[in-house]
């Protein structure tokens, strides 16, 4: 015990029980032998003092025993990640200094608008006039009602220059409702420049 102490307590307990030891080894070996009668009439003054330096034992364990309470340092440590930010869903995630942020909308977000054509839509009308697109489709930008194909003012809505040009070219990838492949032409990605067929698409979502 006296080694886990600081030197202050562990000198003061010492102290305290030696004290208390010299008394005990004075009066059970020294005094008898040159005062045999002891402590004779001076009993009552042996108890008290037998009683004070044991209670005074007792309470120096009581006081200087205590370990003084340990401080311990606190260190921060704070990292920095280069500033990352990453988006999902609304969430705002940003690690260059541990700060998070999350914003939660309570709506979805609808799709952008389709991107505008690049194309020029006035000559893009002329190639729909000379490919005869007007003889199979009802469009009425064009002022056509033919039934053989889709209806492009429906099959169009909502739909993209990616998507019309793909239709253009490749007419079989993805066939309308109630329609059989086949009926289109698939040769207009060679007959058509690719000048032509902007111009082409260009008309076909004028009217988006």
């Amino acid at each position: 015990m006296p080694l886990a102490l600081s030197n202050g307590h562990a000198v003061g307990l010492a102290l305290v029980a030696g004290a208390f030891v010299v008394f005990a080894l004075l009066s059970a070996l020294v005094i008898p032998r040159r005062w045999p009668q002891f402590p004779g009439r001076g009993l009552n003054w042996f108890i008290v003092g037998t009683l004070v330096l044991f209670v005074s034992t007792l309470a120096a364990v009581e006081v200087f025993a205590k370990e003084e309470p340990e401080e311990t340092a606190v260190t921060e440590t704070t990292t920095e990640t280069g500033g990352t930010t990453t988006e999902t869903g609304g969430t705002t995630t940003e690690t260059g200094g541990t700060t998070t942020e999350a914003t939660t909308t309570g709506e979805a977000k609808p799709p952008p608008p389709p991107a505008a054509a690049k194309g020029d839509a006035a000559a893009g009308k002329g190639e729909f006039d000379s490919e005869g697109c007007g003889g199979c489709h009802a469009f009425s930008a064009a002022g056509t009602t033919a039934s053989v194909g889709p209806d492009l003012d429906e099959a169009l809505q909502g739909k993209d220059a990616a998507f019309v040009h793909e239709s253009i070219v490749d007419p079989n990838k993805e066939i309308a409702s109630g329609y059989a492949a086949g009926i289109m032409p698939e040769d207009f990605g060679q007959k058509l420049s690719q000048k032509q067929l902007d111009d082409l698409v260009a008309f076909l979502l004028q009217g988006q």
